[in-house]
């Protein structure tokens, strides 16, 4: 699985951080959220599906 974290739609709510802190890294300066890796680890495959559903600007996407 993968993810990729769209940065034109990320307002930088920073939920995705808190569901899925090993997951995601945010940008100090405006809190944009990017992938930490864009293979996801099996391990890490629930707290990244919560986290897309969890982006209120739906701008993480998984590739299967």
């Amino acid at each position: 699985m993968k993810v990729k974290v769209d940065g034109d739609r990320c307002q930088g709510h920073t939920i995705c951080a808190m569901v899925a802190p090993e997951s995601f890294e945010l940008d100090e300066i405006d809190g944009h959220s990017t992938p930490t890796t864009e293979d996801v680890p099996a391990d890490l495959e629930k707290q990244v599906r919560e986290a897309v559903r969890s982006c209120p600007e739906q701008a993480i996407s998984i590739i299967e």
